[in-house]
């Protein structure tokens, strides 16, 4: 059922929840929790302060939603992939170069994430949905290192949480780090083979842990 805006236009409540939801996620990856303003994005939104708290409540449960929204993106993207029908090897190689291409395609989410961090994980602690939302990769990898030791693809016996830190933080720090060490070392990391080179490189790491000798 549409609902009348303040301005007199018509729209979907969930249309007009997206909306806010996409300009909120600009704001706050841009100026964080802190410096991200309301008023900003009822303007973006040609909504209203009033309009945007009846959907989420307040500033920060916005700020939260904006972060479940960023976490449900990218496990929803792991789920699509039926990594299950592939081999062990080519599943985590195709789990890697999506992460990779994800966390490059979606600098917001980078930026998100490390602002929720300088606040300690204060607001995340608050979301049952993320936790569990984040269950799933770990479910994933879990399942096919189980069946790459089953099947004597990977010989050494690894903590499914050991592997995914290892391959976010690779593709993490690409992204959250470009700036800074472009800078110092004059190298653009966006460049294409750079960056095919990169998602080799890391697939290949930890292809190259799960093959080495148990211990």
């Amino acid at each position: 059922m549409a609902i009348k805006r303040e301005n007199g236009r018509k729209n979907d409540p969930q249309r007009t929840r997206e909306d806010i939801l996409d300009v909120a996620t600009e704001e706050f990856s841009t100026y964080g929790l802190a410096g991200g303003r309301v008023d900003a994005i009822a303007e973006k939104t040609r909504t209203s302060k009033r309009m945007i708290y009846y959907y989420f409540g307040s500033k920060e449960d916005l700020y939260l939603a904006v972060l479940e929204r960023a976490y449900r993106k990218i496990r929803t993207l792991e789920a699509d992939l039926q990594l299950s029908n592939l081999p062990p090897e080519q599943a985590l190689r195709v789990l890697i170069s999506t992460t990779f291409e994800h966390d490059q395609a979606n600098p917001d989410f980078v930026r998100l994430v490390s602002i929720e961090n300088i606040h300690h994980a204060s607001h995340m602690l608050r979301s049952e949905e993320i936790r569990d939302l984040n269950v799933s990769v770990i479910e994933t990898i879990a399942a096919i290192l189980e069946r790459g030791v089953a099947q004597g693809v990977f010989t050494r016996k690894a903590d499914p949480l050991d592997i995914h830190m290892l391959i976010s933080a690779f593709c993490f720090f690409r992204v959250s780090n470009r700036y800074t060490f472009g800078t110092i070392f004059r190298r653009d990391l966006s460049e294409p083979a750079t960056m095919e080179r990169h998602k080799t490189m890391i697939a290949d790491a930890v292809i190259g842990y799960l093959q080495g000798k148990a211990g």
